[in-house]
Parts: C-alpha cells; sequence; structure tokens
C-alpha cells in the first residue's frame, strides 16, 4: 500500500515536472465551488506538492478534494470564474469585440452558457 502511494506521487510530480506545471493564480483557486473541485492529488499531499504540480490547495473544506484542479486560466483575472458564476453581459451571437466595448469577459470554450458576462474583483481571490 506504502508503495502504490509513494509510487503515484512520484508519477505525479515526475509527469507534472516535465509539463513545466506552475503555480495556478488565486483566482483559479478560490473561486472554484467546493462542490465541484477535481481531484489533483493522493492521500498526505502537501500544498507545496500540491502547487508544484500545477494544482489548487485548501484543507478549509471538509469532505471533498484539497489538492484539485484549477480553473482555467485566463488572460484578464477578474473573468476567471465557474460558468455557475457568471451574469449575462450580452446577448446570443455577441462578438469578442462587442463583449470587449461593454468592459465584459468573452469565453466561447462551452456551449449553452453566457459567452459574454460580467467580470468579478479581484479582490476576491485569495489563496
Amino acid at each position: 500500500m506504502a508503495d502504490t502511494r509513494l509510487l503515484s506521487a512520484v508519477l505525479v510530480l515526475g509527469l507534472c515536472a516535465m509539463a513545466g506545471a506552475e503555480k495556478p493564480s488565486p483566482c483559479q483557486c478560490s473561486r472554484m465551488n467546493p462542490e465541484n473541485r477535481k481531484n489533483c492529488g493522493f492521500p498526505g499531499i502537501t500544498s507545496n506538492q500540491c502547487f508544484a504540480v500545477g494544482c489548487c490547495f485548501d484543507s478549509n473544506v471538509p469532505g471533498v478534494p484539497w489538492c484539485f484542479q484549477p480553473l482555467p486560466k485566463e488572460e484578464n483575472q477578474e473573468c476567471v470564474m465557474e460558468v455557475s458564476a457568471r451574469v449575462n453581459c450580452g446577448y446570443p451571437g455577441i462578438s469578442p469585440k462587442d463583449c470587449a466595448s461593454k468592459k465584459c469577459c468573452f469565453s466561447d470554450v462551452v456551449p449553452e452558457v453566457p459567452w459574454c458576462f460580467h467580470p468579478k474583483p479581484v479582490q476576491d481571490c485569495h489563496y
């Protein structure tokens, strides 16, 4: 059992080191709903080990993964948020240019959700 955990840790750390993982931004971590966290570590992983593989770490919420996948990186940190947190700022078919002219965020990666949405202040972000 201990050998399996050690092997898992070595594989995870080795693969991410090869990929050049970087510590996610606070917005990518703090804006993730704890119920939506996807495990990114192994039992007993430390915050430093978790950050080293490019994942988020938060041990304040029991019963959910403490080391978890971050939200997608965005050019503007004010635009980093879960899809469910988006507040519509446009209309169906709005272009990225028209969205930007409204000083809003644009991401068309996920279908059937607002692609043009209001930003959130970065003061909301923390580790």
